[in-house]
């Protein structure tokens, strides 16, 4: 028997609009908006959702229900062991477990969290599965947090005179000042930190005090208004502790904890009042400082703890004069603000920079002994570069000198701030390699870049995008593999396969990491360890680092540079050593390198290349990004093996080896200007980045063609 048209479509929209309740503690803004991202899922994908009390389940017609709750919620545990809801245990801070229980046509999903921030993560793996794979794909399932704290490094440009590192002469730090006061910014970056199972915000500024605080005593070092290079923003001291206030509670309730994080010892924005000056034995410079530290607390209920860094501005001290500097002043003043409130829990965390682990642990002492004071240490675990090597072995005394205390890792990407990066296996890998053991956790971010508003694309979006929605995919990995490191490929091709379905979603994930397999492979064999010393995508450093005028690293410093030393790279005279002396070589040579980056990039372009054209903008810049990042691994590919074959020639003039430079030096001129011409069609340049200096990818490639007359020079 035929069915009639309007029948099968009447069918189609009762399937399609089957109802789903959601019960959740309305009042609860972590679970409204758990249940908000779950709803969102449910009606992409057809479903009607009531959203419901949940003291009022099971009260309810409809036939699916979805109960969002915390463990600690007894009556509702109860309801769901008498549905038939098998136990559950030891879940931890954090974690959840999904559930489903059966009685005739009634079924119901159980997102059952250790607490609110459990809850959910729970709801948004549920709405992760129904928007993959649908409702059916249900499975019970239950995780915990692998690192408890997974964090953002955010340097926080409050004003021009108030900066964040170092100063603002980098054009992302002068075109974002006045997005740091942007509550809508700040909403749409919190829900993504939420999204991506990050639980900690540090804010990182040179002085912040006279943008966030009126410290008693000090009064007019409070700044009134906003400056920035373009207009000034008028705002009271007053409006702006509202503002922050606010940003700080919409993190609570997205379960991100807000820290502020200084570098020491600088008084920006103080205007020389008071007699303020940057001197440790100036007594009123410490008073100032340890007033500025209570009051932060007093000003700001929400705000989770403060960090230090004892260096930076701290010339001719010794590191014992570091360390009592900065317990007369953050130390002091911490113990200050936990007898004011008493029962709040506070923490501090001491960057180990430029001091020593054990005299830290020794001076801070009644911090660490404070029963409502959590101190802890952090330690730039990869130097600027966490996009090296998947092994940093450079903490290994550091975790010997802390003993029993914990740290948080400062990972650093001063590698990537142009292309939309992202290598699963490779931040899977590095997470999991990190000591365990002392671990508190980690953070992820940048000195030499901010992540606010993008400001570089010439196709720009109205208003221009945030840096993470841009760089969604980069940031969502480092998050949700420090959360659960077993996150599948499968899944992340999944998440891709829903956000860009104009393509085969494997083949651009495979695409995608091996294009940003770029970076590490590069930098591990061409270690400049610190930001102002590398910066992969212009091929340059700062001029004060470089062996050139420009900054520009030239096939001569290609054979003197050193390897990272996680890896097992052997850098260019060695191999050149080993080689002429008939000498086996044991580890990675500088030719294996350089197979391993055209592997990648070969491999990305013709995944490319059988894409059809694309019309989603979002896709084609991703793609034109994929394909920069490849023209720049088969530049830097020739290169290496350039670099070695003129090393070779030094060492025993044969003229095949400076032929052979030639040739690798005028393919890796080519690949640059390909490189270069596709980053500019997506991309302003030059830029000014304020660790490095100008990047002027037009002004590189003379340099890169100086390149060839280099190796074909005789010496």
């Amino acid at each position: 028997m035929l069915i009639p048209l309007s029948a099968l479509i009447f069918l189609s929209c009762t399937i399609q609009s089957e109802r789903v309740h959601i019960y959740f503690d309305k009042k609860n803004p972590t679970q409204f908006f758990a249940a908000t991202e779950l709803k969102t899922a449910l009606n992409k994908n057809g479903f009607q959702i009531v959203l419901s009390e949940l003291s009022e389940y099971p009260d309810s017609q409809a036939q699916i229900h979805m109960i969002l709750t915390p463990v600690n919620q007894k009556h509702i545990i109860a309801q769901f062991e008498k549905e038939g809801g098998k136990p559950f245990e030891n879940l931890k801070m954090e974690g959840f477990t999904l559930r489903k229980t059966s009685a005739e046509n009634l079924n119901s999903y159980w997102v059952i969290g250790a607490e609110d921030a459990g809850t959910l993560y729970g709801a948004l793996e549920l709405a992760e599965i129904i928007r993959c794979d649908g409702l059916e794909a249900f499975r019970a399932v239950s995780q915990n947090p692998y690192m408890p704290l997974r964090g953002i490094k955010f340097n926080c440009p409050l004003d021009e005179r108030t900066p964040t590192y170092h100063n603002h002469d980098g054009d992302a730090q002068i075109n974002n000042v006045l997005v740091m006061w942007d509550m809508a910014f700040w909403k749409a970056y919190i829900d993504d930190l939420a999204r991506y199972r990050y639980n900690y915000l540090s804010l990182w500024n040179l002085h912040p005090f006279p943008s966030m605080v009126r410290v008693p005593g000090y009064e007019k070092v409070a700044l009134d208004d906003v400056k920035s290079v373009r207009e000034t923003l008028k705002m009271s001291i007053e409006e702006k502790i509202t503002f922050w206030r606010k940003v700080m509670r919409y993190a609570k309730e997205r379960n991100v904890a807000v820290y502020v994080i200084t570098w020491n010892i600088f008084t920006h924005g103080t205007r020389g009042q008071y007699g303020l000056t940057d001197q440790y034995d100036n007594p009123m410079t410490t008073d100032y400082f340890r007033k500025s530290i209570k009051q932060m607390f007093m000003t700001y209920p929400d705000l989770a703890g403060m960090g230090l860094t004892t260096g930076e501005n701290m010339k001719g001290m010794t590191t014992v004069q570091k360390e009592a500097w900065a317990f007369a002043t953050y130390g002091l003043g911490i113990l200050d603000a936990a007898t004011s409130l008493p029962g709040r829990k506070i923490r501090l965390i001491h960057r180990q920079h430029q001091t020593g682990a054990r005299d830290i642990a020794r001076i801070f002492k009644p911090l660490i002994d404070h029963p409502d004071i959590d101190f802890i240490f952090s330690y730039k675990y990869a130097k600027a570069h966490a996009m090296s090597s998947t092994v940093q072995p450079f903490c290994n005394s550091f975790v010997e000198d802390i003993g029993s205390l914990r740290t948080i890792w400062t990972l650093r990407n001063d590698s990537n701030y142009y292309f939309r990066w992202g290598a699963a296996d490779f931040v899977r890998e590095f997470l999991q390699n990190i000591p365990y053991e002392p671990s508190q956790g980690y953070y992820y971010g940048s000195d030499g870049y901010i992540w606010g508003q993008e400001f570089l694309s010439t196709v720009p979006e109205t208003p221009r995008q945030y840096e993470m929605d841009k760089h969604w995919y980069h940031w969502m990995l480092w998050g949700r593999l420090g959360y659960n490191p077993d996150l599948t490929n499968d899944r992340l091709i999944k998440i891709l396969e829903v956000r860009f379905p104009q393509v085969n979603a494997k083949d651009l994930f495979t695409a995608w990491q091996n294009a940003s397999m770029v970076y590490p492979v590069t930098t591990g064999f061409h270690w400049g360890d610190l930001d102002f010393r590398w910066y992969i995508e212009g091929c340059i450093c700062h001029p004060r680092a470089s062996t050139t005028i420009s900054g520009f690293h030239d096939i001569n410093r290609f054979i003197t540079l050193g390897t990272h030393p996680g890896t097992k790279n052997i850098a260019i005279p060695e191999y050149v050593e080993a080689v002429t002396e008939g000498r086996q070589t044991d580890g990675i040579t500088p030719i294996e390198v350089s197979q391993q980056l055209h592997t990648y990039a070969d491999e990305a372009l013709q995944i490319l290349s059988r894409f059809p054209a694309v019309v989603d903008k979002e896709l084609k810049r991703t793609l034109g990004d994929i394909g920069a990042m490849a023209m720049l691994g088969k530049y830097y590919g020739h290169k290496i093996r350039g670099a070695t074959e003129l090393a070779f020639y030094r060492k025993n003039k044969n003229r095949i080896h400076q032929v052979a430079a030639v040739q690798e030096m005028t393919q890796a001129a080519n690949y640059w200007e390909q490189y270069v011409t596709k980053t500019k069609s997506q991309y302003r340049t030059p830029i000014q980045l304020n660790r490095v200096g100008i990047v002027d990818l037009d002004a590189v490639t003379k340099e890169v063609h100086r390149d060839i007359e280099i190796a074909g020079m005789d010496e």
